[in-house]
């Protein structure tokens, strides 16, 4: 969302802008404002150790009401599918104001993979008036469950639009890009010099729900059986997250975890590495503007447009196709050439002015 804010900010002319963030993971939410000089106006800082999915809804509903009822804003944006971006859209519905969906659309119709964002996401396009759509599949995506063609507007996803602006910071000023690499030798002991490595990130709840994780296991394997090779893990801060991965890959010198970097580091980190292993949405669609393979330890995405391209494989949560993939790349040149186009479906760093134009128009509430 820090582009479509930035965007906003620029036309102060036109547009009040309120930020207003839940506070959960600290650390993070203020690596990701820091990167972007975004201060929010609002912080609902709901989180507490181990909290449930029903405290983080019932928190950011009953936190977020009054806030509303006293800004009385035009329009409410929330992005993607996150538990506190369903419960704000909830709670501006039953105060009858507009919300604007950026990255709507996105669906895989299995309620339980990703889970609960699946149906965070159905629930916020039932509220919204306006839906930003990444692509044109999204954007087909909501005309077949009747939602009105004035309402949708393709606009690519935002998350590209950050990327490239960090991107290019990073090409083009060397003291930015050293000043990185420092911190990172600093902070965590990386050396990038050139050493293959392979970024892994990994953090959905159905992925980290038994013993005997198997992508875990897998990546054991892959980091045994390839000791030249680095592996660079941002371990997510869900505890339960820390304790699987910790415990499964603690103890092998080539595999570093590390604790979460701000945003201008990892896309160092997507820059320089050979290729990604994750279950995020967002690096699918970042990394093929960076021509980098992923291989998406999930078994369904709702993010086909890479997959349709071969720039990203799901190997699902079977240690077996993960090690299988992950080995032919590093093997066979030619293989991850092939899934490195370059071409990025997901946008071409403009979303956030298009979003603009579209609220400018005025043409959905």
């Amino acid at each position: 969302m820090a582009p479509v804010c930035m965007a906003l900010k620029a036309k102060a002319s036109v547009f009040e802008l309120k930020i207003c963030v839940t506070g959960q993971h600290k650390e993070m939410l203020q690596q990701a404002l820091n990167a972007f000089g975004l201060k929010p106006n609002f912080n609902l800082e709901i989180m507490t150790t181990d909290q449930s999915l029903a405290d983080i809804t019932s928190k950011a509903l009953n936190l977020i009401t009054p806030i509303l009822l006293k800004e009385q804003p035009y329009l409410v944006l929330v992005h993607g599918d996150t538990t506190s971006a369903m419960a704000s859209a909830l709670a501006c519905f039953y105060l009858d104001i507009p919300v604007g969906h950026v990255e709507a659309g996105l669906r895989t119709y299995n309620l339980k993979s990703p889970f609960p964002e699946e149906l965070n996401r159905q629930i916020i396009s039932k509220v919204a008036s306006v839906h930003f759509a990444p692509t044109k599949n999204a954007s087909d995506v909501l005309l077949a469950e009747n939602v009105k063609m004035e309402q949708i507007f393709v606009t690519g996803n935002t998350v590209i639009d950050a990327l490239l602006d960090v991107k290019s910071r990073l090409q083009k000023d060397q003291s930015f890009r050293n000043e990185i690499i420092q911190r990172l030798f600093r902070d965590f002991s990386l050396k990038l010099d050139g050493t293959r490595f392979i970024l892994v990130t990994g953090h959905r709840r159905e992925n980290f729900r038994d013993e005997g994780n198997e992508i875990i296991e897998g990546l054991r394997f892959l980091a045994r059986q390839n000791p030249e090779v680095k592996f660079i893990y941002p371990v997510h801060l869900s505890p339960r997250v820390k304790r699987e991965v910790e415990k499964g890959l603690g103890n092998l010198s080539n595999v570093f975890l590390i604790e979460p970097v701000d945003y201008p580091s990892f896309v160092l980190l997507m820059m320089e590495c050979y290729f990604i292993i994750t279950d995020s949405g967002g690096i699918q669609e970042e990394a093929p503007s960076l021509s980098k393979p992923v291989l998406v330890t999930r078994n369904e995405t709702e993010r086909h447009e890479a997959v349709d391209m071969g720039c990203v494989i799901l190997v699902g949560n079977d240690k077996g196709d993960l090690i299988k993939y992950a080995q032919k790349l590093l093997d066979d040149a030619n293989f991850n050439l092939s899934m490195s186009s370059g071409v990025n479906p997901y946008g071409d760093g403009k979303a956030s002015y298009k979003i603009i134009r579209a609220l400018e128009e005025n043409k959905f509430v």
